[in-house]
């Protein structure tokens, strides 16, 4: 399952890459200070990475990488990898499991779940508020507290629903 269409309305490219480019460039720097807090440094791989997350949107280490090694095609899957767990020890980047296999990686810029059409792969997001009743309900019974921000729920989305497809 590759990385898909979404719902959202956030571009991921084109027109609104703009936009992405001008906030990109406050990020940077706040990125830039949090490392050097913690004694590192910005690299040329850990911006290339962070940025490949937030234009695939959601996409596997290796897909990460692909996009990466068009730029630098001397960073290897190790280097992604680490960086990818830096980036989510700074809360930048979140991991979800989308099915079977790698997790997947998105920008840490708003918390939701991932609605996974198990027909046609379509990944969508929603708000993680959708979830406020279950939430309720595992604390109250159960004393579990839920962090829907790592969710994805497995379905068919409307568009297969309409073509016929429940399976």
């Amino acid at each position: 399952m590759g990385t898909t269409a979404e719902s959202s309305g956030t571009p991921g490219r084109g027109a609104g890459s703009k936009q992405v480019g001008s906030r990109s460039r406050s990020e940077r720097t706040a990125l830039r200070r949090t490392l050097h807090e913690r004694g590192m440094r910005m690299t040329p791989q850990r911006q290339l990475v962070l940025d490949a997350v937030r234009e695939l949107r959601h996409a596997t280490p290796e897909q990460v990488c692909q996009h990466v090694q068009r730029t630098a095609p001397t960073v290897n899957i190790t280097t992604v990898y680490r960086t990818l767990d830096l980036l989510e020890r700074l809360n930048l980047v979140r991991h979800t499991h989308l099915g079977h296999g790698a997790p997947t990686y998105s920008a840490d810029e708003h918390e939701h779940v991932h609605l996974v059409c198990h027909r046609c792969g379509r990944v969508e997001e929603v708000p993680c508020d959708l979830l406020d009743d279950l939430a309720g309900t595992l604390r109250q019974r159960f004393g579990f507290d839920l962090d829907g921000s790592h969710l994805a729920l497995s379905g068919t989305c409307r568009d297969c629903v309409n073509a016929g497809g429940t399976a």
